[in-house]
């Protein structure tokens, strides 16, 4: 599998097959992101081959975010306290992420409650008609 940023100046290659997929509903993920959840793949490190250089975030005591430097896109997630030896790979990121469908819902302590019915919302394939 390979992914990048929104502007093309960090690639990622990946080998292997995904620990999981898992959307996640933390604050700080939503903050990071500015979405009500994101989705997460965890790989061993050494798995995962970057091209290009991130810019790195210390968002927590032991955790670290990395993304573009460039165009903001958030990328990567490393704890080597909680979990060491994994990086978890932004899958909104992957440029074919049909591919790897998420497996379960993290953090639903925290999850934005309207969230929860998310799926009953009316659906368009573009733009909803004007009124």
């Amino acid at each position: 599998m390979k992914g990048q940023c929104h502007c093309g100046l960090v690639k990622y290659e990946v080998t292997g097959e995904a620990i999981t997929h898992a959307l996640c509903h933390c604050s700080d993920c939503r903050r990071c992101a500015g979405a009500p959840m994101v989705g997460w793949a965890m790989f061993p490190e050494n798995c995962v081959k970057v091209v290009g250089e991130t810019k790195v975030y210390k968002s927590s005591e032991h955790a670290r975010r990395e993304f573009c430097p460039q165009c903001g896109t958030g990328l990567f997630y490393k704890n080597a306290e909680i979990l060491p030896g994994i990086i978890d790979i932004q899958t909104g990121t992957l440029n074919e992420p049909n591919k790897l469908p998420a497996r379960c819902h993290i953090q639903t302590a925290e999850r934005i409650t309207w969230m929860t019915k998310a799926h009953n919302l009316p659906e368009f394939e573009r733009y909803p008609p004007p009124k």
